[in-house]
C-alpha cells in the first residue's frame, strides 16, 4: 500500500454541449469509445495500481463490458456517479484503496505518462497538484450587466485541468468536511484547498483538453491520427 497510487475516472456527466444524443464520453474516437481511451492511459503507466471509474447508471454495463474487451484490468470497480461531478468523485474515492489518488475526467484522453509522473512527484513533495496550463487570453471580469469590472495579470491566471493528484485520506476527509457542510466546489482541489491541503500547480500541454463539443472531437480526431508522430 506504502506510496501506493490509484486514479478515479469521471465519466457520468451527461454534457448537452457536445449536441449529440449519446454522452461524450461514449462517443467514438478512432473506432473506440473516448471514455476508453483515457482509461488505456492509466492502464499502461507503472505508477497506477487501480482504477475506479464513475459512470452513470444505466451507463455500468457496457462500461464493464468495455473493461473485460479492452482488458483494463487496473479497473477494480465500475461505480454509479451521484447527481454532481463531486459527488461522483466521493462515490469513486470511498472505492479505492491506495495511499494516494489522481482524480482524473473521463474526457481528457490525451494526457501524457510524463505529466501523471510529474503531477505524482510534485504531491509527494508539497502535498497535492493540479495539471494546469498559463492562461493564453486576456481575462476580464465582468458584472452582471455585461460591464468590465477589472483586468486580472494575466501571469497569475493558470487554467485547471486534471488529474489532480492527492493523499486518499486527506481528499477523503476534504470530501466529508463538504458534505457535512453543503459546500459544493468547482473542482476537487477546491474542497482541499477549503481544508488547508497546500496545492501546487503542474504545468502541462494545451493538447490535454476536455473533449466537450464538437470541434473539440475534431481536434481529437487530429491528434489521434498524430500521436505516433510525437
Amino acid at each position: 500500500m506504502s506510496n501506493s497510487v490509484g486514479a478515479v475516472i469521471v465519466a457520468a456527466g451527461r454534457g448537452t454541449r457536445m449536441g449529440t444524443a449519446e454522452s461524450k464520453q461514449y462517443l467514438l474516437l478512432q473506432d473506440k469509445p473516448i471514455i476508453v481511451h483515457t482509461l488505456e492511459v492509466f492502464q499502461r503507466h507503472e505508477l497506477i495500481s487501480e482504477v475506479v471509474l464513475v459512470t452513470g447508471e444505466e451507463d455500468i454495463n457496457r462500461c464493464r463490458e468495455w473493461v473485460q474487451v479492452y482488458k483494463l484490468d487496473k479497473v477494480k470497480a465500475v461505480v454509479p456517479g451521484g447527481s454532481e461531478r463531486q459527488h461522483s468523485v466521493y462515490k469513486g474515492l470511498k472505492s479505492l484503496g491506495t495511499e494516494w489518488v489522481m482524480v482524473h475526467d473521463g474526457v481528457r484522453p490525451f494526457v501524457q505518462a510524463s505529466e501523471i509522473n510529474a503531477c505524482y512527484e510534485k504531491a509527494r513533495e508539497t502535498g497535492a497538484s493540479v495539471l494546469a496550463v498559463p492562461v493564453k487570453d486576456t481575462i476580464k471580469q465582468v458584472d452582471g450587466t455585461g460591464k468590465v469590472l477589472s483586468t486580472p495579470d494575466r501571469r497569475s491566471l493558470w487554467a485547471i485541468q486534471t488529474p489532480q493528484t492527492f493523499r486518499l485520506s486527506e481528499l477523503l476527509a476534504a470530501y466529508d468536511a463538504a458534505e457535512r457542510d453543503g459546500f459544493l466546489g468547482t473542482d476537487d482541489s477546491s474542497l482541499a484547498e477549503r481544508s488547508g491541503i497546500p496545492v501546487s500547480v503542474v504545468e502541462g500541454s494545451y493538447r490535454n483538453i476536455k473533449l466537450t463539443t464538437l470541434e473539440d472531437l475534431d481536434f481529437a480526431e487530429f491528434t489521434e491520427r498524430n500521436r505516433g508522430e510525437d
